[in-house]
């Protein structure tokens, strides 16, 4: 990808590339609840991207609202995915709610949030999410799967309207261009480490019945594993950036992991495998659901802040 600077006028039209649907390979791997155990390492991912580092450092709520900007951001992000017909008004919906996020960061560096290379490194990082889900707690992809998965990504990020001129056009010139990203690009920054500081994290609001002693009781120790899991998910070169190490024993513990989540997943019926908006779209394709039934939006717990409700960059459902 270029670092070409404020492109984001230049929109590709996306009513002539068709939305993915439940014959998709995508559709049966993207938006299942494995992915929350790759959340940490995503969003470390997408924060070493030196200008969407500074975007997140000054402009996110992530940092005083982490479970609720999470999980309310499944909705659209999937809905990009499962959406159907209605996908590319999601995907442009989600890229506006990046409009006017721009500044200069603390080195003098100007950014902005839909410069077409950072916005596709997020892209980037949701695709590899899903091939190292597969690899670290599923069946691992064939190169094939993999072809097939990257002519996917491609329909896929069409849904944003974004420029789609360097795009990767195939698997194999996708990882050069992963391989340089890690290599050469991203860097340690605040933004990434205050992802990867889970020791201290606040009790989830959804376990409003969990005891705050218990949760004291489980903190420290949760964020100690979902930090291994992160760091067992990262590339070498991103590993000896951030001062990493991952040993034979850490390697031989993954495997154990990879197996337990494997079986287990196993026993979860399909639907319940996935997150809401997916698992209403299998419904719709299915006949389950009229097809034109309205689309499934974040409950009222995961609302950001009264405060920025009125913003255009949040997604609140019904404004």
């Amino acid at each position: 990808m270029s670092q070409s600077q404020s492109q984001h006028t230049n929109t590709h039209v996306t009513h002539d590339v068709e939305p993915l649907g439940p014959d998709s390979l995508t559709w049966r791997l993207f938006g299942d609840w494995r992915g929350l155990l790759q959340g940490p390492w995503a969003g470390s991912m997408q924060n070493m991207h030196p200008k969407l580092g500074a975007a997140v450092e000054a402009h996110s709520t992530f940092f005083e609202e982490r479970w609720q900007r999470l999980f309310r951001s499944l909705y659209p992000i999937g809905g990009v995915v499962f959406d159907g017909d209605r996908a590319p008004a999601t995907g442009r919906e989600v890229r506006d709610y990046h409009r006017g996020i721009h500044g200069v960061d603390a080195k003098g560096r100007r950014y902005n949030a839909l410069d077409p290379d950072v916005f596709f490194w997020a892209h980037a990082t949701f695709v590899m999410g899903t091939v190292l889900v597969q690899r670290h707690f599923g069946d691992p992809l064939t190169d094939a799967q993999k072809e097939l998965l990257w002519a996917e990504a491609i329909r896929w990020y069409a849904m944003y309207g974004m420029p789609m001129h360097d795009v990767p056009p195939t698997w194999t010139a996708f990882q050069v261009y992963w391989d340089h990203m890690c290599q050469e690009v991203l860097e340690d920054n605040p933004a990434t480490r205050a992802v990867l500081d889970l020791r201290h994290l606040d009790k989830p609001p959804y376990f409003p019945w969990l005891p705050d002693t218990a949760w004291r009781a489980f903190q420290y120790p949760v964020g100690v594993a979902f930090e291994w899991l992160t760091v067992g998910m990262y590339d070498e070169s991103v590993r000896r950036l951030l001062g990493y190490r991952w040993t034979g024993t850490d390697e031989r513990l993954m495997r154990l992991v990879h197996a337990a989540v494997r079986t287990g997943w196993k026993l979860v019926p399909f639907e319940r495998r996935f997150h809401p908006r997916a698992r209403a779209a299998w419904q719709r394709a299915r006949g389950a659901l009229p097809a034109d039934a309205p689309l499934v939006q974040t409950p009222a717990r995961n609302l950001p802040p009264e405060r920025y409700r009125d913003s255009p960059r949040h997604y609140v459902p019904g404004r």
